[in-house]
């Protein structure tokens, strides 16, 4: 199988899913003791976090696309960024090798067209929700992306920072990200969930919605594995 280059560590709780999953995924597909071919390159996520919240972009993508350089040289056949909120400095990691890079976003728009959803909510940082870059890609297939009022998106991205990115799962938190989704479907129309920042999925789930989900760490993995394969068939 193709080598799959993550790049990790915002936060690393998320990592570890992204990890899980590829080689759950893996498993699931070739049995017996088969495991993902990963390479990983988990950053310290204190410092980047303090430049998204210092609005220093381009020092944070030029970190992320120092861990690219890395992961091409260690041998990487593809890049996955196993973080939603740094795809705004996903230019900078592309131009950095030559290495495919599986855009969360277009793995998430493509997931989304493949069912009546068109107007979902995204549950997501707020760097994420409130900046046009994420939400502009998914508009350019199609997709119109709806989120949270002002005060509820302050709310979802404490709970990411605050609790998830920290390992703490909070039932009060489940019910208010519940709360949330419930207004959007009954008063804006959404007829799904992004569930736009990485760590989202291990607070809620499907089954906490009536609304189709989108899970972007499980959507992200299920592409990369897709592309490790199709790598493999074309060189056997």
């Amino acid at each position: 199988m193709a080598t799959i280059g993550l790049i990790g560590g915002m936060s690393w709780e998320s990592t570890a899913v992204y990890y899980r999953l590829l080689n759950e995924g893996v498993r699931a597909r070739s049995g017996g003791l088969h495991s993902a071919n990963v390479l990983l390159h988990s950053v310290d996520f204190a410092p980047i976090a303090e430049m998204q919240a210092q609005g220093d972009w381009a020092r944070a993508g030029a970190a992320l696309a120092e861990s690219a350089r890395r992961l091409a040289h260690a041998g990487a056949s593809c890049l996955v960024l196993c973080t939603n909120t740094m795809h705004k400095v996903a230019d900078q990691i592309t131009a950095a090798t030559n290495l495919p890079f599986l855009h969360l976003a277009d793995v998430t728009a493509r997931a989304i067209r493949a069912t009546p959803s068109r107007r979902p909510l995204l549950l997501a940082t707020r760097f994420t929700m409130e900046q046009p870059f994420y939400r502009d890609r998914l508009k350019a297939f199609g997709v119109e992306t709806l989120v949270p009022d002002a005060g509820e998106r302050a709310e979802v991205h404490r709970i990411i920072y605050e609790e998830l990115c920290r390992g703490r799962i909070e039932a009060a938190s489940r019910e208010r990200y519940r709360a949330v989704v419930a207004r959007a479907v009954r008063e804006q129309g959404a007829d799904g969930v992004i569930l736009g920042c990485t760590e989202i999925g291990l607070l809620v789930s499907q089954a906490d919605f009536p609304v189709p989900v989108f899970d972007t760490t499980a959507l992200h993995v299920a592409a990369a594995l897709d592309y490790a394969a199709e790598v493999e068939s074309v060189a056997a």
